[in-house]
């Protein structure tokens, strides 16, 4: 009897994503209409159930291909992912984008389905990313720089570096810091050397926290004696002028110390800045309540970072949270704006003594506990009242434990409403110290809503128009563009290089979407 005939070959291609070995070819036609925008970073809902997970069965109206490619680790179904990796497609990606980019190439994405007005936007989110991590660069300079910093510090003790003062620079709550120097290469850098107070070690901890603008970074370390010509505070009998009677009393008074190198000199604590500024408040409220609006968004972008390591600070006191001034570039305009040179610092989380790895978050039931969290460092909710209590102590109104938490009356204390920031504050302080631990506003919501009282959109967007998700999103579309112009037209004038609030800026543009507006906009002006 013949044999049956042989099965079609159709039916044997049952598992697409395995690699056939056999000439190179590729389909006919486009399997992925979507492939050819390099603005899809995931294809469109309409299409993802029939170019989505490999599946067993191919569509049955798939353009019929010739033996495929052996697969790479970028590649499945054929070329259908040239979504997720469009840099290895026929099209340019947006990153990749200058002005000098060849017009054959432009042509190809000025026919995408996106158009010209998507490539744009494309470009926009992408130059404000470099830009970010430019001036990031300016600011905490370069990680590889930094690593290699750490290497020649290893073993390196009092007698590698230079003390360029003998009294304190700066002294907070845990710790007094001297400014030294070192020679690095051909760089002559200034460095802090942090002395930890008794009982304030919090090495084990800050040593495995990562690198964050907001937080203290750690070079090196050693143990020594404290040099003779260093001063502590409150040791008046520490210096003497006659070495014959300083010698015997050496082990007493220059004991043997932890010595941490850090990379950036702090000049003051944020309580030393919110002592001497309340004359600035009073003759410019809008600057100072700005600036006060800047130094806790720093805080909480650095907060983030040690919930997203599940680490709880717990020691926001303001006579731990350093102050940097940030370098001025030549042209800058930092040093000439105020005359008080009340410029904007950078402020550093330092202070993990009691910092431990967060636990569950607190019920109802637990709520004494969380009112003690001000005062346990390690209570879940510490990081969250005590940046509200915080918002008071900047704004220079007295606040107790029992007013913060709200058990002395229903009401918190009064801000008085001083200028366009005023009433914001008030209203972020409410939602952080609310007595409902699950109503209480979280780190990550308490950084949105200060990014909007800083940078918009203010309340009077949505007094002729109703608040719309599209609405939202052409206001953040056309404020990037400002944004942009912004920097193109400094850049080419006498603006300087951009600074510490550029970067804030630029962060919250390229991150920010119109669902994030519209619930921190709800929260803000309800």
């Amino acid at each position: 009897e013949p044999l049956p005939p042989p099965l079609p070959k159709k039916q044997l291609q049952r598992a697409e994503s395995l690699p056939e070995r056999g000439p190179s070819h590729h389909c006919q036609g486009d399997p992925t209409p979507w492939a050819g925008s390099v603005l899809y970073s995931i294809p469109p809902s309409h299409l993802r159930h029939e170019e989505g997970a490999p599946s067993s069965t191919p569509p049955r109206d798939r353009p019929s291909c010739g033996p495929k490619k052996p697969l790479t680790k970028s590649q499945s179904l054929g070329e259908a992912v040239a979504w997720s990796s469009p840099q290895k497609g026929p099209s340019p990606s947006l990153r990749e984008l200058t002005f000098g980019t060849a017009d054959g190439e432009l042509g190809q994405l000025l026919h995408s389905p996106a158009g010209v007005c998507g490539v744009l936007l494309g470009c926009q989110a992408a130059t404000l990313a470099r830009l970010s991590a430019r001036i990031q660069e300016q600011l905490v300079g370069l990680e590889e720089q930094q690593q290699l910093l750490e290497a020649e510090l290893v073993g390196k003790r009092w007698g590698a570096l230079r003390i360029l003062e003998p009294e304190p620079c700066c002294e907070s709550g845990d710790a007094w810091y001297f400014r030294v120097g070192f020679t690095f290469g051909q760089s002559q850098l200034q460095l802090a050397a942090k002395v930890p107070k008794p009982c304030c070690s919090s090495l084990g901890v800050q040593s495995s926290l990562g690198t964050h603008c907001s937080i203290q970074r750690l070079l090196g370390r050693f143990t020594d004696r404290l040099p003779r010509e260093l001063l502590l505070p409150g040791n008046p009998g520490e210096q003497s002028q006659s070495p014959s009677r300083q010698e015997p009393a050496c082990p007493a008074t220059h004991p043997v110390l932890q010595v941490l190198i850090c990379a950036e000199v702090p000049h003051q604590t944020l309580a030393d800045f919110v002592r001497g500024s309340q004359g600035l408040h009073r003759t410019s409220p809008g600057h100072y309540e700005r600036l006060g609006c800047l130094l806790l968004l720093q805080l909480c972008l650095g907060l983030e970072h040690l919930q997203g390591q599940n680490v709880g600070q717990g020691d926001l006191s303001p006579e731990n949270l350093l102050l940097v001034q940030c370098p001025c570039p030549p042209g800058s305009q930092e040093s000439k704006k105020d005359p008080l040179g009340l410029s904007l610092p950078r402020l550093l989380i330092s202070s993990f003594s009691k910092a431990k790895e967060k636990r569950r978050p607190c019920s109802t039931s637990q709520e004494q506990d969380c009112a003690k969290g001000l005062a346990a460092p390690t209570s879940p909710a510490a990081d969250e009242l005590k940046l509200g209590r915080l918002i008071y102590q900047i704004l220079h109104v007295d606040i107790s434990l029992e007013d913060a938490l709200g058990f002395r009356s229903n009401r918190l204390p009064e801000i008085p409403s001083l200028s366009i920031y005023s009433a914001g504050l008030r209203r972020l302080a409410a939602l952080l110290l609310h007595r409902d631990p699950s109503r209480r506003a979280s780190i990550p919501r308490a950084r949105s809503i200060l990014q909007v009282l800083l940078w918009g959109p203010r309340q009077e967007l949505f007094a002729r128009s109703r608040k719309t998700l599209p609405l939202l999103q052409s206001w953040v579309e056309v404020k990037r563009a400002l944004l942009l112009l912004r920097f193109a037209e400094n850049s080419a004038g006498a603006g300087g290089r951009a600074g510490l609030e550029e970067w804030l800026c630029c962060q919250y543009f390229h991150e920010v979407t119109e669902h994030t507006l519209y619930q921190v906009t709800q929260d803000l002006y309800t």
